[in-house]
Parts: C-alpha cells; sequence; structure tokens
C-alpha cells in the first residue's frame, strides 16, 4: 500500500481517508447506540464515543496495512 495517495495532484497520507471514513462510520454507529438507548445507561458516554472511534480507526489502519 501506498504511504501517500495523490488527490488532484495533491499528496495526502494514506491515514487521512482512514480516519474520515472511520469518522462517518462512528456516526453511523453513534446514531445508532443512540437511538436504542445505550448510551443512557453508560456511566460516561463521551468516553465510550472516543473508544469507539479509537476502536474503528485502528481496525481500518490495522486490515488496510497487514
Amino acid at each position: 500500500m501506498p504511504r501517500e495517495v495523490s488527490l488532484f495532484g495533491v499528496l495526502i497520507p494514506t491515514l487521512l481517508p482512514l480516519f474520515l471514513a472511520s469518522l462517518l462510520l462512528q456516526g453511523l454507529l453513534d446514531w445508532v447506540l443512540g437511538h436504542a438507548g445505550v448510551y443512557r445507561r453508560l456511566l460516561h458516554p463521551a468516553l465510550v464515543r472516543l473508544c469507539l472511534l479509537v476502536c474503528i480507526f485502528s481496525a481500518l489502519t490495522m486490515g488496510l496495512y497487514q
């Protein structure tokens, strides 16, 4: 996998599109969990949201670079 991707002549790191994809996935998962009422039962919902983002980003990164 290349370390940089050319987007309209501009080189961007490969991790940037992965991070943006993980933000979209986390937003979708956050919406589903919010409507299911999961966050009302948790002690610290913001920490759970951050941990979900880190786990999704790590999984995408490990899946790409394996």
